[in-house]
């Protein structure tokens, strides 16, 4: 018999064996937690962490955002200048960039998106 199912045995085995997430209620303590061993506490940041938090948030996202616009401005600018004095790279080169803002808008909408939706959880709905 292997080593794993040697020690399965013997923990199955084991008289002096207990679950130790196991559901009471009259160990319950008032807690909600069941009795067991994680107590049912609902997840909050303290407000001295909570505020902060939300400014850095708000600010990242908003320059990010802010610098994406920026740069699809800028590629803009490179496509009309290369356009009109007939200078195909610039004029590429603002095209890439303009594409690469979008992308970068995108992804900076959708980090933002899902930070806040993890951020708002440890609320509680509260």
């Amino acid at each position: 018999m292997s080593q794993i199912m040697e020690a399965l045995t013997n923990i199955a085995a084991d008289p002096h064996w207990q679950v130790l997430a196991a559901d009471d209620p009259k160990k319950d303590g008032g807690t909600g937690g069941g009795g067991g061993p994680v107590p049912g506490v609902t997840p909050a940041l303290p407000p001295s962490v909570s505020n902060p938090v939300n400014t850095i948030l708000a600010w990242t996202a908003g320059l990010g955002l802010a610098g994406a616009v920026l740069g699809g401005l800028l590629g803009w600018a490179f496509v009309a200048v290369g356009h009109n004095t007939e200078r195909a790279q610039l004029a590429a080169r603002g095209k890439q960039g303009i594409l690469w803002s979008l992308i970068g808008a995108g992804g900076i909408g959708v980090t933002s998106a899902l930070v806040l939706a993890f951020y708002n959880m440890t609320k509680g709905g509260a």
